[in-house]
């Protein structure tokens, strides 16, 4: 699924300089994010787990959950993120089933890339 696509028409992004963290491990986590533009990195306990470009999802665990943040997303580029907050979240899930199946792709995908690493 193609999220920069689907959120093309989106203006409410959220701008983070090279070098910016955009939340921490530890933080609590009102919103998930699509990376709309620029790359990422996924770091969790100091180590990158993943660096994530444009149609990337991250904190999206803490939204399921209601939890604080897993990992901290720093900006290797200039990024642009769009915030999805828990009630959208929520109706996306109900009303796009495709985007759902995303979610838990992203998911299951950076379980097996943590267990490999373990």
């Amino acid at each position: 699924m193609n999220l920069v696509e689907l959120f093309r028409h989106q203006v409410d992004l959220q701008s983070i300089p090279a070098g910016q963290v955009l939340f921490g491990e530890g933080d609590q986590g009102n919103f998930m994010y699509v990376l709309m533009s620029g790359t990422a990195e996924i770091i969790v306990h100091n180590r990158v787990l993943e660096t994530a470009e444009a149609g990337a999802i991250v904190g999206e665990m803490a939204i399921i959950e209601n939890r604080p943040r897993s990992a901290t997303v720093v900006a290797k580029t200039d990024c642009r993120f769009l915030p999805i907050e828990r009630e959208r979240f929520n109706f996306l899930i109900q009303q796009k089933p495709e985007f759902a199946l995303h979610i838990m792709q992203v998911l299951a995908a950076r379980l097996r890339k943590t267990d490999a690493i373990l």
